[in-house]
């Protein structure tokens, strides 16, 4: 017997779950408390491995504090995506960024500067790294 793959709006749904739960700082047990589940059935719908109803998601979506478009912006469609990494102004490039460690790690940490002048910098700074490496290196 073969096990299906999970499809790639489910994981991807449940990719930006996870990426908003974890910018709140919150567990997948406190999830699943307010959700009434346990953090194993919110593990999978992170993973895609189980699909998300309607109802869930409004759900979901009230309790990360998002509207639920939030949860599909930027994910798979019926055309093939091609842009991976790609730059531009492309909501996949942003979340394909904050769903890895380095992303969400940095995204909290410039969220808690409260010096405007301070975050702009930054900004400027990386911004001088990056021209410094080039448009291809990544």
């Amino acid at each position: 017997m073969s096990t299906k793959a999970p499809n790639p709006v489910d994981k991807y749904v449940g990719s930006r779950v996870r990426m908003r739960r974890i910018m709140l700082g919150m567990s997948q047990e406190k999830l699943g408390e307010a959700l009434g589940l346990t953090f194993q059935q919110v593990q999978k719908y992170e993973k895609g491995t189980n699909r998300v109803g309607a109802s869930r998601l409004q759900q979901i979506s009230e309790i990360l504090q998002v509207p639920v478009s939030f949860l599909f912006d930027g994910g798979p469609s019926g055309a093939v995506n091609t842009a991976g990494f790609s730059e531009g102004s492309s909501p996949a490039y942003v979340s394909d960024f904050l769903a890895t460690s380095e992303g969400l790690a940095l995204t909290r940490a410039f969220t808690r500067i409260a010096d405007a002048k301070m975050r702009r910098s930054i900004v400027d700074l990386v911004e001088q790294v990056a021209a410094r490496e080039g448009p291809d290196k990544r």
